[in-house]
């Protein structure tokens, strides 16, 4: 900020950018994609629609802004859920565990597995992920291979399943379906993975 409390460029840049992407959010998790129009974008974001089109290039590019800004914060819980203190396992166990609890944040399931994938397609949210949910499982399940913790599994292979375990568990619990047994079976299904005793 400069001296006399004016903002700068950049200060006013980010103001906007963040100002809309919440904005969107809001209206986005609301609404949907398609019943939410750039008017009410710039209104409840309070900035002209010049200012929207000069930080994003039309509404499915502040739609991925959005996607990717929930898919950094939704990393950064899990990260901080699962820190490599706790051992690569356990790691795991609590990362998955932090996926389902972040994803219990009102829309977050909405507008990162039902509405993102129709709007962006399936090859621009699995890019999105690989950066963000996707690299931490992976990121987990290659410390506890390494750790000799779960069978050599191929890692990538292994990722894909078990993320697409965890979405259809956040979906169906987001449907009102018993967290408890989703978690349960998810603990099953990891323990399949490990090592045969002996």
């Amino acid at each position: 900020m400069q001296e006399g409390g004016r903002r700068t460029n950049p200060d006013r840049t980010l103001r906007t950018r963040t100002a809309l992407i919440a904005a969107a959010r809001r209206l986005f998790v609301a609404k949907g994609y398609a019943d939410t129009g750039t008017p009410e974008l710039v209104a409840e974001a309070g900035v002209t629609r010049g200012a929207l089109y000069h930080h994003f290039a039309d509404k499915q590019a502040l739609f991925r802004a959005v996607v990717e800004t929930e898919n950094a914060a939704l990393a950064d819980e899990i990260e901080r859920a699962a820190p490599a203190e706790l051992g690569a396992m356990e790691a795991l166990i609590a990362g998955g565990e932090a996926f389902l609890a972040a994803m219990s944040e009102p829309g977050r399931t909405r507008l990162l597995l039902i509405e993102a994938p129709a709007v962006l397609g399936r090859e621009t949210m699995d890019a999105i992920d690989a950066s963000h949910g996707g690299r931490t499982l992976r990121e987990g399940i290659a410390a506890a291979v390494a750790d000799g913790a779960l069978r050599p599994v191929p890692v990538d292979e292994a990722a894909l399943l078990l993320s697409a375990v965890y979405d259809r568990a956040a979906l169906s619990i987001a449907a009102g379906a018993d967290g408890e047994e989703w978690r349960a079976l998810i603990r099953a299904v990891l323990d399949g993975l490990r090592p045969a005793a002996g």
